[in-house]
């Protein structure tokens, strides 16, 4: 005869809120947490690492904890590499007088990806949004400034003698696109911006190939 059980006492462990069992539920919240994934998405994903082998959910977990541990910012210009300085600043067929200067890491990737672009670049880590608090101290303008005065603080220690300003086409991106080109034109060096092929108000993470090359190609002189 089974022993009955005390008032408010609970047989195992009770399911969490929506029914998942409590380790689901915080992959489930987890995966929630990113960006662009919804809640929908996100229990498709938890589901789908219960059904896959034990092996590939470490083999994740081993990728994440390694971007953790592994993945840091290039000295020279920011982007997030394994290596100091990264694979771009360190690359001898790169002109590393022209420097292209992004907002985000994202960003450079983008570029990248066009093939249009042979110099090398500089991540700002942002860009100027006075009414939440980030200025020019925040970002890495400092370091920018100080590659084009010092170019032993450039790749390979070379001098720059282009600035391209690819800061997003918006409001935020032209307002710091145009405190660059201020603070640059005092030091004598040639400023340039993409041409306008990428549409006012877009974000370059999501340009297309054609007119990021085209963007790169027709820049124009801002002093």
């Amino acid at each position: 005869m089974a022993t009955p059980r005390k008032p408010g006492e609970s047989q195992g462990a009770a399911p969490a809120a929506g029914g998942h069992p409590e380790p689901v539920q915080r992959l489930v919240e987890a995966f929630a947490r990113l960006p662009g994934v919804g809640r929908r998405t996100a229990e498709r994903l938890a589901f789908h690492i219960l059904k896959g082998s034990k092996a590939e959910a470490a083999e994740l977990s081993n990728a994440i904890e390694q971007v953790k541990s592994q993945v840091k910012h290039c000295g020279v210009c920011f982007n997030m590499t394994d290596t100091d300085p990264c694979a771009i600043c360190a690359d001898p067929r790169r002109d590393a007088g022209v420097v292209m200067v992004v907002e985000q890491p994202k960003d450079l990737w983008t570029l990248e990806r066009s093939g249009a672009h042979r110099g090398v670049y500089h991540c700002l880590m942002g860009r100027l949004e006075p009414l939440d608090g980030v200025g020019p101290e925040t970002l890495t303008v400092r370091e920018l400034l100080q590659r084009v005065e010092q170019p032993e603080r450039n790749a390979r220690g070379q001098r720059v003698t282009e600035v391209i300003l690819a800061t997003n086409p918006d409001l935020e991106g032209d307002s710091t696109g145009l405190y660059l080109a201020d603070r640059l034109a005092r030091l004598g060096v040639s400023v340039s911006r993409l041409a306008r092929g990428l549409p006012a108000g877009s974000q370059i993470e999501f340009a297309h190939r054609a007119a990021l090359a085209d963007a790169i190609a027709g820049r124009r002189k801002v002093n």
